[in-house]
């Protein structure tokens, strides 16, 4: 009696907890490029009640999801952020690496293998090396999961759908239409009409971006500027549809093109959960540094809140709020800051890269005999020319050893780190995260790490110059849905664990290369 009583009560409590966390007919996962936890909490009186603050007053708000490794990008992270594991295992090292079989730089989403719709990129998803959430929830509901992504840039879509996706949509940012690429297996049949009717293409003229609110009433950053500011990208002609990218205008294109595809789909109608990822952008106006434009960000917030808010209210109208787990993540990184000035006598100075390896190949010349030891040079990284030391027998370990032992001693150089140790050794904390970026044929031989404060000169593109500042970037996390309990956590998380928290809200397994537990919630 006693025992059937007990297990009574057990089934209780476990058709309870069941009941407190139903699997979700959809998941949407909303990463916004570059939003900070700071920047979300302090703009908080310009927002309405039903944007962030209602993602706060309901969710769960984790203010610092960090990254386990060194310069996040777009890529990087969001390739974190859905296989639940860092570059070091699922290869995507950031949006761009130098290719070793052509020496040219190669975009993380590039793939010859493929054509694109409504674009001249070729494009896939193979070059992550790793599932991701949304594979496996198609692997495991049979694929009859639906599954789509939404964004403004081609990696972002890409990454965030997955290798086994429906469909991954981004704006062509030459032409201003939609496009996709015949890796995935479906082009939305009404997305021609779309493009020859309502996109960009035909919307963007005469479009600006202006102040929301009058200057006086963005108050929360101490520098802020009195004046205006009018952005119009439609005035340059060569480069409107990147531009536009970079407001916030962007962002409700992204509503719109969403509740086309609720239109034309029936995502969440039915009890196989579905996924869909979407993309929002807080950064800079054409990537310009937040702190010279205090004004301008304070506006993207506002914006940036008034877009999830028409969000929500489209989900909520389309599939109904208790139907679904809306999560919030980010990128955990921020547009390039700009130099200091000299007023502030900040520590300071210019390394370049290219002369650096120069003077390296000099150096191993006069080592090892005549030849181009140098091989390439990209992003603070070297890569030596592997074929040459075959052909001269030199050990690859100690041809590193010596050339970081040279490296070391230049200014900015704070340290080297060498792809052998970095393969077998151990070390501090700033290895350990050098490490976690660091993928063997993606990444160079030899990695610099430059002083804070210092700028990476590009003196063939100027626009590619890098004032290095090392600060983690608050992260925000929130997620909410039926079940989860509102508060707020400020103890740090890892970004790992964002994959392996939704596989467990979806009672799936975890992305095969997940490296984290899943969040309580």
């Amino acid at each position: 009696m006693k025992k059937g009583l007990l297990t009574y009560i057990l089934l209780l409590t476990l058709s309870g907890l069941q009941a407190q966390t139903p699997t979700p007919r959809l998941v949407v996962s909303l990463t916004i490029d570059q939003l900070r936890s700071d920047y979300l909490e302090n703009f908080a009186a310009l927002y309405g009640e039903q944007g962030f603050k209602r993602l706060l007053r309901e969710g769960r708000f984790y203010t610092q999801a960090q990254f386990d490794f060194n310069k996040p990008d777009r890529a990087s992270a969001m390739a974190s952020v859905y296989t639940g594991t860092n570059p070091s295992v699922h290869g995507i090292i950031g949006r761009e690496w130098l290719d070793t079989s052509t020496l040219n730089v190669k975009n993380c989403v590039d793939d010859t293998n493929y054509i694109g719709n409504y674009t001249n990129e070729s494009s896939s998803a193979m070059q992550m090396l790793t599932t991701t959430v949304t594979d496996e929830l198609k692997i495991q509901t049979g694929g009859k999961a639906l599954v789509y992504a939404i964004a403004p840039f081609r990696d972002a879509a890409i990454l965030s759908a997955g290798h086994a996706a429906d469909c991954a949509l981004w704006l062509n940012e030459s032409t201003g239409k939609w496009c996709s690429t015949t890796y995935y297996s479906e082009f939305p049949a009404w997305l021609s009409q779309y493009n020859e009717q309502r996109s960009p293409a035909y919307t963007l003229k005469n479009q600006s971006w202006t102040p929301t609110l009058t200057p006086g009433q963005y108050v929360y950053l101490s520098n802020t500027q009195e004046a205006a500011f009018k952005y119009t990208p439609s005035e340059d002609k060569v480069n409107l549809y990147r531009l536009y990218c970079t407001t916030p205008l962007v962002n409700d294109e992204i509503n719109k093109l969403t509740e086309e595809l609720l239109n034309n789909h029936p995502i969440g109608y039915d009890l196989t959960p579905d996924f869909l990822s979407l993309t929002y952008y807080a950064g800079g106006y054409n990537h310009q540094a937040g702190t010279d434009h205090a004004l301008e960000i304070q506006d993207a917030y506002l914006r940036l809140d008034q877009s999830i808010a028409q969000l929500i209210n489209l989900l909520d109208r389309k599939v109904g709020m208790q139907n679904i787990l809306f999560c919030v993540s980010s990128t955990g990184y921020n547009d390039l800051d700009a130099l200091e000035p000299k007023r502030y006598r900040i520590p300071s100075g210019e390394f370049y890269l290219n002369r650096c390896a120069a003077l390296l190949n000099v150096y191993l010349m006069a080592t090892y005999g005549e030849g181009q030891y140098i091989e390439a040079y990209n992003d603070q990284q070297i890569y030596l020319n592997h074929k040459l030391l075959e052909e001269k027998q030199i050990s690859l370990s100690d041809i590193e050893e010596k050339a970081s032992e040279f490296l070391a001693q230049f200014s900015g150089v704070q340290q080297v780190f060498t792809a052998n140790k970095l393969l077998v050794g151990a070390g501090s904390p700033s290895w350990e995260r050098t490490r976690n970026g660091f993928y063997a044929g993606r990444s160079g031989d030899l990695l610099l790490d430059i002083l804070p404060g210092w700028t990476v000169v590009d003196e063939k593109d100027a626009t590619k110059n890098t004032v290095v500042n090392k600060a983690q970037v608050p992260t925000p996390y929130i997620i909410w849905g039926a079940g989860i309990k509102p508060t707020i956590v400020r103890t740090p998380v890892s970004a790992k664990c964002i994959a392996p928290t939704l596989a467990g809200a979806l009672h799936i397994r975890a992305p095969n290369a997940s490296e984290a537990f899943s969040l309580d919630f």
